[in-house]
């Protein structure tokens, strides 16, 4: 993926619409890095939040939203000066190789001061062109597999995310997850998942009616205790940043049940309706067609024949009326001639008059002997031919213009057919929808006292391993059905062997992730002899250092820089583990780096990050000899300053940079 442009209209604190080439290459000479320069509060964050919200919508974590819902955060992202006719617009064009053929696609969102509906509206160009909205309605799904916003903060991050993460002992939970998404660790925890709920199938179909009362009544007490030891945790969770982390958990949930289809799976009666309604429109277009096919139109077979003989006929007429109009001529030309000779005309003239009479009568004796009639037919033969040329003609206009109707209602029933496919199954979206509401009403319970929650959460996890081994007792006793029942023992043993395969992925994608860490940090350190090694803890993800000899360096005698570097490093690391060719752009990138590993940095990391590096520094991290440095090294394609006027409050982008 090649990020080429960003356009923002009455966006943040950029006022009108400003364009910006992002393509990373100066005359056809390709270079990755775009740099951007601009004060504190001038707009580089708003251009990070821009790249955001153009690619997620409402599931973007923009720095500025906070708790806001998203109708809130868009009103707020309004340029304050827009005029009341016009609208915040961000379009985001980037290239992408699909089928071993570059294209070209293009996000426009736009909005209004009070959103419609409370969203902003999104469409999709490819080439230059709007994409049917088929690619506009599953564009999260679409997204995901480019760039999962998962993973999305190991290439769209911030200094203070690189801060906060040197300053850390364990990774923050947004970098976690991108760890388990890049592992493939949920793979196997949702494999887990989808044997209790066939373990529970299969109980219920081996079970008698009293049985099934009593397996249904233990089932019910312990999804009522896992939902409230969901609940529990999720509140002892939230309690460390209240709204903050139940807004988020809340997001999260709504991200899943649009990226597995649950948008369309509500909408799927309308789309069945609508589908059904196309199907009958068919029919009624090929009924047409089969009532023209009845008529007329088989004739157009021989449309060139009849076509032939109407012109054979009115040939035939026309020489007709020659020999009738010959015989009327030549005693015309006879009494003129009688008459020019009393008006006493010299013989030349008479000759000249006589000759020309002559010449004309033997062009209209050519028509009329032209050729031997044979086909004779009269004037109501030849309007009968032409009333069937012309009824042939109709039923042929007719039928192109059903043809064209019956190939776009094809294409719209296609469209659809993709849709209702790509919606998820009732089980899965019930589940889907029941997390998202589950999470909706989690928010209210953040202020819940954290001993009480986690003394809470440990009587649910006694209680819940208690039900299970009365499900899994009851199971031995009662289940009499051999199939079903090695089916449900199998699942145990599956699930153990999950666990285990699950522990042997970690180890084997770790080992890969502490290499490449471990080789980033290396490079990016000026001190070689500092690491030898950088391990990670499987389970919390947590980094150690081990020098040369083997021993453990803590993390306390690393400076404040080299804390940095090993958080880049990281990140870096994961990037480069997930295998993806996508742009990488930093905010701040510099931080509190000493000139010695910001030498480093400039030198070694912003030139390889990727084939495009998105910089966005003040005069005080990207400074005068760090630029020309990138300079010299012809790693810079583009440069902008974003120039802000505190007066008006707006930033202009303009070319070149402070220096």
């Amino acid at each position: 993926m090649i990020f080429l442009q960003l356009v923002l209209q009455n966006f943040g604190p950029y006022q009108g619409r400003q364009e910006i080439n992002l393509r990373p290459e100066t005359n056809n000479e390709t270079r990755p890095i775009i740099l951007f320069g601009g004060m504190n509060g001038g707009g580089k964050t708003t251009l990070m939040d821009a790249i955001r919200l153009a690619l997620y919508g409402q599931r973007a974590q923009c720095s500025t939203r906070g708790n806001l819902s998203y109708p809130d955060f868009l009103t707020q992202c309004v340029n304050r000066n827009t005029p009341p006719t016009e609208k915040a617009r961000i379009e985001l064009a980037f290239e992408i190789i699909e089928d071993g053929k570059p294209k070209i696609l293009r996000i426009v969102r736009y909005w209004t001061p009070d959103p419609k509906d409370g969203k902003d509206v999104l469409g999709i160009l490819e080439n230059d062109e709007w994409k049917d909205e088929a690619l506009t309605n599953t564009w999260d799904q679409y997204i995901e597999n480019l760039l999962p916003l998962g993973i999305s903060s190991l290439f769209l991050f911030d200094g203070e995310q690189v801060k906060e993460l040197a300053e850390m002992e364990t990774p923050p939970p947004v970098v976690v997850e991108a760890i388990q998404s890049l592992l493939g660790l949920e793979l196997s925890e949702r494999l887990s998942a989808d044997l209790d709920i066939l373990a529970s199938r299969k109980r219920k179909e081996l079970a008698t009616t009293k049985e099934l009362t009593t397996l249904e009544e233990i089932e019910q007490k312990l999804k009522q205790q896992n939902e409230e030891l969901e609940a529990a945790n999720q509140e002892l969770g939230s309690l460390n940043n209240k709204l903050e982390r139940a807004d988020k958990k809340q997001r999260e949930a709504q991200d899943k049940f649009l990226y597995e289809g649950g948008k369309i799976a509500s909408d799927r009666n309308r789309l069945e309706k609508q589908q059904n309604y196309f199907i009958e429109q068919r029919e009624n277009v090929r009924e047409v067609m089969r009532e023209l096919a009845a008529g007329a139109l088989p004739l157009a077979l021989i449309s060139p024949i009849l076509t032939q003989a109407q012109f054979q006929a009115e040939k035939e007429s026309r020489q007709q009326q020659a020999k009738i109009a010959q015989d009327i001529l030549r005693e015309r030309d006879n009494k003129l001639l009688n008459y020019i000779t009393n008006l006493s005309v010299n013989d030349t003239e008479f000759d000249k008059i006589k000759n020309f009479i002559a010449l004309e009568n033997q062009q209209l004796e050519q028509i009329a002997v032209d050729t031997q009639p044979w086909l004779l037919a009269d004037k109501s033969e030849i309007n009968q031919l032409n009333n069937i040329l012309y009824a042939i003609n109709t039923a042929q206009f007719r039928a192109s213009e059903k043809q064209a109707e019956l190939e776009k209602l094809e294409i719209e029933i296609e469209a659809l057919e993709r849709q209702i496919n790509s919606a998820a199954s009732p089980e899965a979206y019930q589940q889907l929808k029941d997390a998202v509401i589950t999470t909706q009403n989690e928010a209210a319970k953040v202020k819940a006292a954290h001993e009480t929650v986690n003394r809470r959460c440990e009587e649910l996890k006694r209680a819940i391993a208690q039900i299970k081994k009365e499900l899994e007792s009851y199971a031995d006793e009662s289940l009499k059905s051999a199939n079903n029942q090695h089916i449900i023992n199998s699942i145990a043993k599956v699930k153990d062997t999950l666990k285990l395969f699950k522990e042997k992925l970690t180890l084997k994608k770790l080992n890969k992730l502490e290499m490449e860490v471990t080789e980033c940090f290396r490079y990016l350190l000026h001190k070689s002899d500092l690491v030898h090694r950088v391990a990670i803890d499987t389970k919390t993800f947590a980094l150690s250092i081990y020098d040369p000899q083997g021993q453990p360096v803590p993390k306390h005698r690393l400076s404040a820089g080299e804390k940095q570097l090993l958080a880049i490093a990281f990140l870096w690391g994961l990037a480069r583990v997930s295998g993806r060719h996508l742009p990488v752009a930093i905010d701040t990138p510099l931080g509190r780096l000493d000139s010695s590993h910001r030498q480093n940095l400039v030198e070694r990391y912003f030139p390889t990050a990727s084939h495009q590096v998105i910089l966005l520094s003040t005069d005080t991290e990207i400074g005068k000899v760090e630029v020309e440095q990138l300079r010299e090294n012809s790693a810079i394609a583009r440069e902008y300053l974003l120039k802000y006027d505190s007066v008006g409050r707006q930033t202009v982008v303009e070319l070149g940079y402070f220096w």
